[in-house]
């Protein structure tokens, strides 16, 4: 349903039961599927892929061009999974060369005025609070909740099942299960009650937390704490999970927060 006020190009592919609110602008190469709501003054720009039932409300800026200095014109998209919620005033650049595509996934609420820019790929279940700021070609996980006002350097990886703290200034890549918070942004243990929430048993959540020991609370190197923890705890996922992002990290992961 499309209100008079609204305008859609005429190449634009939008499901019958979308619907658009007046003053909305939808541009020509945008794909729009069943059950999906636009709010009014939203701007849906070139490139801009949105899944089912999804929740645009009244702002929301998704598909302008990067902020790169380095793109050209290519031609890029954004692409916006099932049941994700983008509250007002967010604002989502699509792709440049490097990666092609901006994403994010399944089930996601970005919150009113943050900003997702060019080639992140934002995994689903994920919560980016208000007016936290995720530069380029970073990497989300699944389940990873930031709170308000953060702000995430280029290139960071943030693991699966993390929480950032409000305001943290994340400079580093997280790795998964933890909360991260302070400044400089460290590791301040593990998310248990994340985990609980996500039926994690308590089993698992000391398993974890045994990883974290080594990495953290032992007084080792990151390259001595993997090896102690593949020699000395036996595999399973969430052990591997740890040791595969912390040998892939490319800017190196937070520090700890050790109290005097």
């Amino acid at each position: 349903m499309k209100q008079p006020l609204a305008y859609v190009h005429p190449e634009a592919k939008i499901a019958d039961n979308v619907v658009i609110e007046p003053f909305v602008t939808i541009d020509k190469d945008v794909v729009i599927e069943e059950g999906t709501r636009i709010g009014s003054n939203a701007t849906i720009l070139e490139g801009t892929r949105i899944g089912k039932n999804c929740n645009v409300f009244p702002g929301a800026v998704i598909g302008a061009v990067p902020q790169d200095l380095k793109y050209r014109g290519e031609k890029t998209t954004v692409e916006i999974g099932n049941n994700t919620t983008i509250r007002e005033c967010v604002t989502i650049n699509r792709g440049t060369a490097a990666k092609g595509k901006t994403v994010v996934g399944d089930n996601c609420l970005l919150m009113a005025y943050s900003h997702i820019a060019h080639d992140s790929i934002l995994g689903n279940n994920i919560i980016i609070g208000n007016a936290s700021q995720i530069a380029g070609e970073v990497v989300i996980d699944d389940f990873a909740i930031l709170s308000g006002l953060v702000a995430v350097h280029q290139f960071v990886h943030i693991g699966s099942h993390v929480m950032v703290s409000g305001g943290s200034l994340v400079r580093k890549d997280i790795p998964p299960f933890v909360k991260a918070a302070r400044e400089p942004v460290s590791y301040v243990g593990v998310n248990s009650i994340g985990l609980r929430r996500r039926e994690y048993s308590n089993d698992k959540i000391r398993e974890i937390q045994d990883v974290y020991r080594y990495l953290y609370q032992k007084g080792m190197n990151n390259f001595a704490a993997i090896e102690a923890i593949e020699a000395e705890m036996p595999a399973s996922p969430e052990r591997d999970e740890i040791i595969l992002f912390v040998k892939n990290s490319k800017r190196g992961i937070m520090r700890g927060y050790f109290p005097e």
